[in-house]
């Protein structure tokens, strides 16, 4: 079998596992959102999310720790992935949807290359490249129509500083050492490790009173049909949590990172799609011209990002 044969079958796998991987991340809105509306809390809801995938993938993280061998270093990785990219973004997330849409919010998580490159420059000095800075400002003009300052339908400014702590969080899982599945820990082990410390940091400011837990009605309504909070849960933690982190380690592991990490943009795609059919949430014009631009500048971030990886390697091959 030739080379290109079984690039171009890793490629398709790597497609369609990611392409799970995304929508199983779109529908965590509308199924939170579900809970959110049948009274239960932002707090609780997230524990419940994370304590569920982490006892699904406890044996993954017992068995993976023992063989990888975990130093303070590695140890580190896994509390910082924990507390910022399991149970920061998915309570910013969460708190974010009480106030916004499904799609809202997570176009504001989307917006966090925009907020590295924002971050960088001040920390740098450095001016980033032209494609880059009208990337930042064609995103930045996105927000704006998203939020709508001036339209008759008014975004919630807590909302808003929700789903852009949101973004931070996300940030500091992409800034920290071994951000993004590219350090020295396996990307399983990050991310069952992962939720293991997000649930027990959950659990513990729930229990001291810092996150409320309030449980609220017994069923929730989801594409008009009233089902079980358990078996919302269930769905919750199976498709939109353990699911999709997976099968996401398993494509980005059969792509290219940043061919990945454009086709993780389809996530917002897919969450509009599930908002609209599962809780009859539909964006305005100006909000899905908005999100197009978000979306429009985070592709010129990113291919700024590429042309910066790809010219170090051309010089090298060169050479």
């Amino acid at each position: 079998m030739s080379t290109s044969v079984v690039t171009r079958g890793h490629t398709l796998r790597g497609l369609a596992w990611l392409t799970v991987s995304s929508a199983g991340f779109g529908f965590s809105g509308p199924l939170g959102a579900a809970f959110l509306e049948a009274g239960w809390s932002s707090g609780l809801t997230t524990l419940l999310r994370i304590a569920g995938a982490a006892l699904l993938l406890l044996p993954v993280a017992i068995v993976l720790g023992y063989r990888h061998g975990l130093d303070r270093g590695g140890l580190r990785t896994i509390v910082l992935f924990g507390l910022f990219a399991v149970a920061g973004v998915q309570f910013c997330f969460f708190s974010a949807l009480q106030h916004l849409s499904v799609g809202v919010a997570l176009l504001l998580e989307f917006l966090a290359p925009v907020l590295l490159v924002l971050w960088t420059w001040l920390t740098t000095r450095r001016t980033p490249s032209a494609i880059t800075l009208a990337g930042c400002v064609v995103a930045l003009a996105g927000l704006v129509c998203v939020v709508d300052p001036f339209g008759p339908q008014r975004v919630d400014l807590v909302g808003v500083l929700w789903g852009l702590a949101s973004a931070v969080c996300v940030c500091v899982y992409f800034a920290m050492p071994g951000g993004g599945g590219e350090g020295r820990l396996p990307p399983l082990l990050m991310i069952s490790g992962g939720m293991v410390v997000g649930a027990a940091v959950l659990g513990a400011t729930t229990l001291s009173g810092l996150t409320p837990a309030t449980a609220g009605a017994g069923s929730g309504t989801l594409a008009g049909a009233d089902l079980d909070w358990p078996l919302l849960l269930g769905m919750l933690v199976v498709l939109a949590t353990a699911l999709p982190y997976v099968t996401g380690v398993i494509g980005i592991r059969l792509l290219d990172t940043r061919v990945a990490s454009f086709v993780g943009l389809s996530e917002v795609l897919f969450g509009v799609i599930a908002a609209w059919l599962l809780v009859s949430q539909w964006p305005t014009l100006m909000q899905a011209l908005g999100g197009g631009l978000i979306l429009g500048g985070i592709v010129l971030i990113r291919r700024a990002e590429n042309r910066a990886v790809a010219t170090p390697a051309e010089a090298a091959a060169e050479a």
